[in-house]
């Protein structure tokens, strides 16, 4: 262990592991709780603005009330580093982790730390099926992820840089041609395609997770939103979305499904939805924010490959 390294996680739990594992201690780990790819965002992150929507986007979404003493300590843990020689980010490969990713590099930006930072970040593993995240997998396994750290370029570090501004701000088509930039962030290309097929595609209204959602209540037998709500969690790729986020976005499709004797069915709506027959934006009425956009202001075209400004909300 180096104890003059700054280690960021991902979560509590992979925090933990470190520790079983004596990669590092608590005195030298930031855990990072934040769940940046919902909800309204700021560039600024230590700023009372960015705390304030932060509170009052997980009241009024989850009802969940957030500590500001709680937020405010993870901050005030940057505010002097002077022990530290580098920074080393624990991210995985979705959605989930990169935004909280390019948000972390952005906030050391922000606060003028300079150490040089690598990022561990895991998916793909040779051997395994499927997409790991860090937690998942053995202490070989998250050992050699350590020892074959990244250490970002300047180049990484403006590109997040950039994608965090762009997140915070109005026109997310920017982001598409940062999807073919070359970089040290080897899943950056598919959390960006991810994220635009977020929003309502033109033709049905709902996005490529809700339909894939959707698909998966007429492809298998789903007992409950709970039963449902496990699948997701299995089959939603990229997202990386917890059981908070799933849901919502469940509650949000429940106008697609009858739940009756255990069993949850499509309904008519449902599988006009999936035949993209008719668009139900107005209808679901999802007012989430994903960073500094509104769900409702954007529509997503399949064909053209970019987001389209909601007519309503057309300047």
């Amino acid at each position: 262990m180096n104890a003059r390294t700054l280690h960021i996680t991902n979560g509590d739990s992979l925090s933990n592991y470190l520790f079983e594992l004596k990669t590092t201690t608590p005195e030298n780990t930031i855990t990072w709780q934040e769940t940046l790819c919902v909800g309204p965002t700021l560039e600024y992150i230590a700023s009372e603005e960015f705390i304030t929507a932060r509170k009052s986007f997980f009241k009024s979404f989850y009802n969940i009330t957030l500590s500001r003493k709680e937020i405010m300590s993870t901050f005030n843990k940057l505010n002097d580093i002077s022990g530290f020689t580098e920074v080393v980010l624990w991210f995985e490969y979705d959605l989930f982790c990169h935004i909280n990713m390019v948000a972390v590099i952005s906030l050391l930006e922000q606060k003028g730390i300079k150490l040089p930072i690598y990022l561990v970040c895991s998916g793909r593993v040779p051997g395994e099926k499927g997409l790991k995240g860090l937690s998942e997998l053995k202490p070989k396994q998250l050992e050699s992820h350590y020892k074959n750290k990244v250490k970002l370029t300047d180049a990484d570090i403006s590109l997040a840089k950039n994608i965090w501004q762009i997140y915070c701000g109005k026109d997310h088509n920017l982001l598409l041609p940062l999807i073919v930039t070359t970089s040290s962030f080897k899943y950056m290309s598919n959390c960006l395609k991810a994220h635009i097929k977020r929003f309502p595609d033109i033709r049905s209204g709902i996005s490529t997770l809700e339909y894939n959602i959707l698909k998966l209540v007429k492809e298998n037998t789903i007992k409950s939103k709970h039963h449902l709500v496990g699948y997701a969690l299995h089959y939603q790729g990229y997202y990386g979305y917890g059981d908070l986020q799933l849901e919502r976005v469940i509650d949000l499709l429940s106008i697609f499904f009858t739940e009756d004797n255990g069993s949850l069915k499509l309904n008519r709506k449902g599988h006009l939805a999936l035949e993209h027959q008719h668009n139900y934006q107005k209808e679901m009425n999802n007012t989430i924010y994903f960073g500094g956009v509104s769900c409702l202001d954007y529509k997503f075209d399949k064909q053209q490959n970019k987001l389209i400004k909601t007519a309503i909300h057309a300047n």
